[in-house]
């Protein structure tokens, strides 16, 4: 994007050294554990990480502290605070504040302690409610967005613009990456505020414990959505370090669309619930398609390499070792 992104930055090559100082923000949750999994097969042998109870990342001068102290050449912000619907109109306050605060240190501090490069991770809901399908990152900031998440939503916008505004006041090489809906292993399988897919695992699992005859499901199934399996994000992360300076954020997507009905199929085999799956077409089926366009990164060289069923067979294995029911 022209004269703000620093060639002479994208040449220090991320995997040419193992033994550098990784900092990586939001090491437990779904996506900092699957970077973490990722760096550690790759061979890095400097890893950087600290629980919130080690590090409140929304405390500037315990921030500022760690980065003095520790110097971390490369950053990976993976580290927000995450909720759904519910949890986004019951604590509006939280969801705005705690993000900014957590994106503001972190970047700031990574800057003013040498940081050499950082990536910042947001989320496809930063884009308008009626962005064009499927959405390119210039949909950006040229409609109103979500009503229900624009909390969160404008916290990861400011966390882009800050990115590119330190890249072109102080030439610094701060990229960001937004994913579309992600699934895997450390994914959120609560019975009330998961998402669509983990919910859909969780509900086919317990029917088949319980030997139900049937699972029933909001809607039509007609809907199309995107899924990502967090190895791949994190794959793509890597790629990203090593391979991408640029000024814009870049979308990363599957390109992939899939029915909620073809996904709720496919997780009915993969769970092995012989039962019958029933659509209730009285409940509402939401936005009928939402898609991210991730050509930009495709023609650098990136492309996902985990297909949805084999992804999902995955995350059923982590789960029947992780949720005892």
């Amino acid at each position: 994007m022209g004269s703000h992104d620093n060639g002479a930055l994208a040449s220090n090559s991320f995997l040419a050294d193992k033994s550098a100082k990784v900092f990586v923000a939001g090491h437990r949750g779904l996506v900092g554990a699957a970077i973490v999994r990722k760096l550690t097969q790759l061979g890095f042998t400097n890893l950087v990480l600290r629980s919130h109870a080690e590090l409140d990342l929304t405390r500037q001068y315990d921030v500022e502290a760690f980065f003095a102290s520790k110097k971390p050449e490369y950053v990976i912000v993976a580290a927000a605070k995450v909720g759904g619907i519910h949890a986004n109109n019951t604590y509006p306050a939280d969801f705005i504040s705690i993000n900014l605060q957590i994106q503001t240190n972190v970047i700031d501090s990574a800057y003013r302690n040498g940081t050499k490069k950082l990536l910042f991770l947001g989320s496809s809901c930063i884009y308008p409610k009626f962005a064009p399908q499927p959405i390119p990152e210039d949909a950006l900031l040229t409609g109103p967005l979500e009503p229900t998440n624009e909390w969160y939503a404008i916290a990861k916008i400011a966390g882009i613009k800050m990115c590119q505004a330190y890249r072109i006041q102080y030439k610094w090489d701060a990229i960001s990456g937004m994913p579309t809906n992600l699934y895997g292993p450390y994914d959120n399988f609560h019975p009330e505020n998961s998402h669509v897919l983990p919910a859909l695992m969780r509900r086919f699992h317990e029917a088949k414990i319980n030997g139900a005859k049937e699972v029933v499901v909001w809607g039509t199934g007609s809907p199309l959505r995107e899924f990502l399996h967090v190895d791949d994000l994190a794959d793509a992360v890597v790629f990203m370090m090593e391979k991408y300076s640029g000024l814009e954020h870049l979308n990363v997507g599957s390109g992939k669309e899939v029915t909620i009905k073809e996904l709720a199929e496919l997780m009915k085999e993969v769970v092995g619930f012989e039962g019958a799956l029933v659509w209730d077409t009285s409940k509402p089926d939401g936005t009928p398609r939402k898609l991210m366009d991730s050509s930009k990164l495709a023609g650098i060289g990136w492309t996902p390499k985990i297909s949805l069923k084999d992804g999902l067979v995955d995350t059923y294995r982590w789960y029947l070792e992780n949720y005892k029911l």
